[in-house]
């Protein structure tokens, strides 16, 4: 086994209350590949801040091997004195470091470099952090939900660089396919303390349980051990007192420990509120569209929503998922075709960006609206510090200013929101953002059992395919260009549907190309009974042809996939948009000599 690269060791930090870390540990050799999970608010962000040296702990141990480079992403990170992104992102390189791998990693991440720090979004500053720091490939790399604010294909390669990274890794993230995918270890911190499981993260939920059941079993020895010795103080034969102060002490120690038991922290209890059922047809888009300038978000696009349905929308950043989102609950006209909303809709809306929130306001104002200590949930009226320990806030809390609340309790408090409103329409904008495991997997029982209709907009593949009943998503996943389609089912049903579609179309093109190329290939095998050199220098050179068309295609997808393109410069989006189709045309074409070639070689070659 290699030595350690990083070791934290009985770590102890409070800030006041409880201890929020309490002998919690973290061993990282090479090549580790370690998943950090645990509740909001059990101290993940913490730990990670303190291995790479950002807080200390009161207590503990720290070794970071001499000579190992680490890198932190940072969640707020400091573009105060770089002009633009690249500089940004270069001045994480160490002296040896290959300059290629800022620009590389910015281009898939969708960013040009060029871009003014202080005109990004939340999500491009994630983004130009995480090339900053997975740039200089260091020894180890410490990653605090980096998937926030990724689109699904960005999310998927950043999978792909992270399995392949020599970098030692620590995650912190709460998509579970993504930590499934990338994990090899799993260290789970609950109550201050840590334990560690040497398997990937698809192995910890099962393995959580298990250590949580023979925990409760140990309390209730415990607790019977208690009742005997009580039993026996009070009823048993009297022997040598000094036996029996033993036998007492041993007892003041179990009762101590028995009372400081801490459990597990709750889980979140709620359901949806009840309201009036909605007519039966929801809404039905008839050869709607929606264009900004000569770009088309949605092509002619129809679909019938009933009630009871769940409706994924999945897609690039970019693409429209909130236009059409926007569009099918009549937030926004269409350029054409109609959009009809069904009788009796009461709304709720989740919206991504929090905007709901006044970081001034208090937690009890927020949940009533300002109309004192109670609301109304399913027609029974209730004391909101009742409530709101149901999403797992104390009552001290009820007066706490929102500004005050991390990113997880910001999204449950407005997960109790709108839990508490009739609906029978429920919105979801990227719901799954800052939520812990458990948070997700009520949420995931909520709306799958929810009586009326539910239309979300995620990047959480595995949450996808836990709750919607149907998909919809860019015709063209890497080319976005308006036209949307349904597909029955959740994520992986939608993938699946895809690739046997694609398979079919190149069934298609070969039955379709195999009559010309057995025509030809008789008279070329009658004429020489070789190929000619034209046509072995075509099948020689054709494949390195095609490869420079694919890496062009691919760079302007890269430049395309920026959001803020055709806002900031229209004629360069419709320049690209042109060189790409060229291109493709141009692929396609060298694709279809290429086979015909390569059949023709095989015939002669008996």
């Amino acid at each position: 086994m290699a030595p350690p690269i990083l070791k934290l060791d009985d770590i102890f930090l409070s800030f006041g209350g409880a201890p929020l870390l309490a002998g919690a540990s973290l061993q990282v050799e090479p090549g580790d590949k370690i998943c950090l999970v645990g509740r909001n608010g059990s101290g993940k962000s913490t730990l990670l801040k303190i291995a790479a040296g950002l807080v200390e702990a009161q207590s503990g141990e720290l070794f970071r091997h001499p000579s190992s480079t680490v890198r932190y992403l940072e969640q707020a990170p400091d573009f105060a004195e770089f002009k633009t992104v690249q500089a940004y992102a270069e001045a994480g390189l160490g002296p040896g470091d290959d300059p290629y791998r800022v620009t590389y990693l910015l281009s898939h991440l969708g960013l040009t470099g060029e871009e003014d720090p202080k005109t990004l979004s939340g999500g491009e500053s994630r983004r130009a952090a995480l090339a900053r720091v997975l740039a200089p490939e260091p020894d180890i790399l410490l990653l605090d939900e980096p998937t926030n604010h990724l689109d699904l294909p960005t999310i998927e390669w950043l999978e792909g660089e992270l399995q392949k990274s020599r970098s030692a890794l620590v995650l912190i993230s709460h998509d579970r396919r993504f930590l499934e995918k990338v994990s090899t270890a799993t260290v789970w911190l609950d109550r201050g303390t840590s334990r560690r499981l040497d398997r990937g993260f698809a192995h910890f939920e099962a393995w959580r349980d298990q250590v949580l059941e023979a925990e409760e079993l140990e309390q209730h020895k415990l607790g019977k051990a208690i009742e005997r010795e009580e039993h026996w103080l009070r009823y048993g034969v009297t022997a040598r007192r000094k036996r029996n102060m033993r036998r007492l002490g041993e007892l003041q120690t179990m009762r101590s420990q028995y009372r400081g038991h801490k459990g597990p922290q709750g889980t979140v209890q709620a359901t949806a509120a009840d309201a009036q059922e909605s007519g039966k047809l929801v809404i039905e888009a008839d050869k709607i569209t929606k264009s900004f300038g000569e770009r088309a978000i949605v092509a002619p696009f129809s679909i019938r929503v009933h009630r009871g349905d769940c409706i994924g929308l999945v897609g690039p950043n970019g693409a429209g998922k909130t236009t059409l989102l926007k569009m099918l609950t009549g937030q926004l006209s269409p350029d054409s075709g109609t959009i009809k909303l069904g009788t009796n809709l009461e709304i709720a809306t989740l919206d991504q960006k929090r905007e709901d929130l006044d970081p001034e306001d208090t937690l009890a104002n927020y949940l009533t609206d300002g109309r004192g200590e109670n609301l109304i949930v399913n027609g029974e009226q209730r004391h909101v510090t009742g409530y709101m320990k149901e999403f797992l806030f104390q009552p001290e809390q009820a007066r706490t200013p929102i500004r005050s609340l991390s990113g997880g309790e910001r999204a449950r408090l407005m997960l109790a929101r709108i839990l508490s409103r009739p609906a029978n329409l429920l919105i979801l904008d990227e719901p799954t953002n800052d939520l812990d495991i458990e948070t997700l997997d009520l949420l995931q029982e909520i709306v799958a059992g929810f009586p009326g209709t539910v239309i979300l907009v995620s990047h959480d593949r595995d949450f996808l395919d836990r709750t919607v009943t149907s998909t919809i998503a860019p015709a063209v996943p890497d080319a976005p260009d308006g036209r949307w389609i349904e597909y029955a089912g959740g994520y992986s049903d939608m993938l699946a549907q895809r690739k046997g579609a694609l398979e079919e179309r190149k069934k298609a093109e070969k039955a379709a190309e195999k009559p010309k190329v057995q025509e030809t290939a008789p008279a070329a095998a009658g004429a020489k009974g070789k190929l000619s050199f034209k046509q072995k220098f075509a099948l020689e050179n054709l494949p390195k042809e095609m490869s420079k068309a694919e890496a062009e295609i691919a760079k302007r997808e890269l430049v395309m996939a920026d959001p803020n393109l055709f806002t900031r410069d229209p004629a360069a989006f419709n320049r690209l948009a042109a060189e790409m189709e060229k291109l493709r045309a141009g692929l396609t074409a060298m694709e279809e000599e290429w086979l015909q070639l390569e059949m023709l070689r095989e015939e002669l070659e008996g």
